[in-house]
């Protein structure tokens, strides 16, 4: 389906905000709950106050035309239609960020392979979810493309020596790149609170900042 479960937004979204992308590719963006999200918390908590002047890149990548609604459009710089390996490798950005949540399972092993090779071609970091237990699914929503066609285990992403994975319930997360040691570093540095106080401040909201994470700001 053009979603994902609920249980791992936290995670993901901890891990967008520590990485901090000034140009960010959506892969498979389906609703558009990372565009979205990322949008949010990238550009409406940089303290600028301003509703409609992005200064992120935020892309995306979808092969459902009909998913793409004027929702998208508002949110997303660029949607670029069609097969993910074909858009990517016929494109010349390097992406600070690529988001590939919930999108290997619908390629075969050999596809999804091309998918990694080509995202780490094209960008500093990627960050990948794959459920833990993918079942059965074939075409919804009218789409083809959502058949699932094999199951990713984390001894898939084992063999890169600059990665980490987030511990998830039902998913597994990794985060490889060229700055996955320093949003590693972050992440065990900082708490969601700590996280949390940069975009608070940022959006002129200490005060609130103090009530909601119940410590003080800088």
């Amino acid at each position: 389906m053009p979603s994902s479960h609920c249980f791992q937004i936290n995670e993901i979204m901890r891990l967008i905000i520590a990485t901090d992308p000034r140009t960010l590719l959506d892969v498979g963006v389906g609703f558009g709950k990372y565009g979205f999200l990322s949008r949010e918390y990238l550009e409406l908590w940089d303290g600028r106050e301003k509703y409609t002047d992005w200064k992120r890149q935020i892309d995306g990548i979808e092969a459902h035309r009909d998913y793409i609604t004027p929702v998208h459009r508002h949110i997303y710089n660029n949607i670029f239609l069609g097969d993910a390996v074909d858009v990517l490798s016929n494109r010349t950005e390097v992406y600070d960020l690529i988001l590939l949540i919930d999108v290997l399972e619908h390629f075969d092993r050999q596809e999804g392979e091309r998918l990694l090779r080509e995202c780490e071609r094209r960008a500093r970091n990627v960050l990948i979810s794959i459920p833990k237990e993918i079942g059965s699914q074939e075409n919804a929503f009218g789409n083809p493309y959502e058949t699932h066609r094999a199951q990713w285990r984390r001894s898939d992403f084992s063999r890169s020596a600059h990665r980490f994975f987030v511990r998830n319930q039902f998913s597994v997360i990794v985060y490889s790149g060229q700055d996955a040691r320093v949003v590693q570093d972050r992440i065990k540095r900082h708490t969601v609170r700590k996280l949390m106080i940069p975009l608070l401040e940022r959006a002129h909201l200490k005060g609130l900042a103090k009530r909601i994470l119940g410590m003080r700001t800088r």
